[in-house]
């Protein structure tokens, strides 16, 4: 990768880059950042950098045999390890070189934004967690034994450094502090109290704070997502790129939760005809079971919202445009007198519908008692 492909960061590209023009480069360095803020690509970016053959201030040239080779992840010099566990192919003693082309397919595909989950997704492993075992140590030093194939550095790699076993992590001590010349270790991590106490001794620590709004925002804009959909997902994302392209992923769903919301609740807040509401009630049970839970899930979070602008925290709030305005416009009307049960009623619908709950009855049943918690919280405000 390109450091110039690497979203934001600016700040963190040029300590680096400094560190290296001044001679000043750690061989073993802790890249930490919250997920989505792009601590792997960089490490990858800056690794590509200090091994191309022709690079510029700023940048590598990308076009130099090693700088191809990276942008392949498949580099000779170039160790990746990572969680694995046991899947249908391989089914004992898991480790990363057994996983090294879904790796490699795994990062292309995400251009190395990678996640835990959607990594363990990609492998399709289930609810399994994954392990840097002390297998993987063992092959770390048995790589750091052999010279640069090719490169100036010999590069390691260790993504999720938290998911080092004990066992690895203690095997892996006098490799950190001490590696051999012309060897580059980096450990990618998110949770720095997660790591051992020995491990995080023997790394420079180079912080990576999450992406701001503005960054995201305009990222996703150059890369042809409308301004006012880009504004909306960058709040949402809150400073996570990887979060922003999920929920870029899901917007139109998003989208159609908030016009089917609003109507919603603007019907039982006035409930002039009875007729309205069960129209949209039969709207609402036509949708599928994962559909409505995203619906009423949406009203929890709508709730919780109103919630946070009624304590005077508003900028707290993930939302914007015309889902912000009628979040700040209805907060009033959840208070004391029905908050509580409001969330209680989503929740319940929630449950049900996961135990295939008529669709048609219960949209009806929870329409008729929000008309009524609705009707307390106006009281309240009128009162006021």
């Amino acid at each position: 990768m390109l450091l110039k492909e690497v979203v934001g960061q600016q700040e963190v590209k040029e300590r680096l880059l400094s560190s290296y023009r001044g001679g000043r480069l750690a061989h073993t360095q802790l890249f930490l950042g919250p997920e989505g803020s792009g601590s792997l690509p960089l490490a990858i970016a800056f690794a590509q950098y200090v091994n191309c053959a022709s690079p510029s201030q700023n940048d590598s040239c990308g076009v130099c045999p090693s700088c191809k080779k990276y942008q392949k992840f498949a580099h000779p010099d170039l160790h990746f390890y990572f969680p694995t566990t046991s899947t249908d192919v391989v089914k004992k003693e898991p480790k990363s070189e057994l996983f090294l082309n879904e790796w490699r397919a795994y990062l292309s595909k995400n251009q190395g934004y990678a996640t835990q989950n959607s990594w363990y997704n990609f492998l399709d492993v289930g609810n399994k967690q994954g392990t840097i075992y002390v297998r993987d140590a063992a092959d770390i030093i048995s790589k750091m034994t052999l010279k640069a194939y090719e490169a100036r550095y010999k590069v390691v790699v260790i993504w999720l450094a938290e998911k080092l076993n004990d066992q690895a992590s203690n095997k892996l001590l006098k490799t950190l502090e001490e590696p051999p010349d012309n060897t580059l270790i980096m450990l990618i991590g998110e949770r720095y109290e997660l790591l051992l106490a020995t491990v995080r001794s023997r790394a420079q620590l180079v912080k990576i704070p999450p992406l701001s709004d503005h960054t995201v925002r305009d990222w996703l804009i150059t890369s042809n997502v409308e301004p006012q959909t880009a504004e909306l997902v960058s709040v949402q994302a809150n400073g996570n790129l990887n979060k922003a392209l999920d929920l870029l992923e899901h917007a139109e769903e998003e989208q159609s939760n908030f016009m089917l919301f609003r109507n919603w609740l603007r019907q039982c807040y006035k409930p002039g005809s009875y007729v309205e509401i069960h129209r949209t009630n039969q709207e609402l049970a036509k949708l599928g079971r994962e559909r409505q839970k995203s619906f009423l899930r949406y009203g929890l979070q709508t709730i919780h919202n109103a919630l946070t602008i009624n304590h005077n925290s508003g900028h707290l709030v993930k939302a914007a445009g015309e889902e912000l305005d009628f979040t700040q416009k209805f907060a009033p009307f959840i208070n004391q007198a029905n908050q509580q049960q409001m969330a209680s009623l989503f929740e319940e619908a929630i449950y049900h519908i996961e135990r295939n709950a008529h669709a048609g009855i219960l949209f009806t049943d929870v329409s008729f008692q929000l008309v009524d918690l609705i009707m307390q919280g106006r009281r309240v405000v009128q009162k006021k």
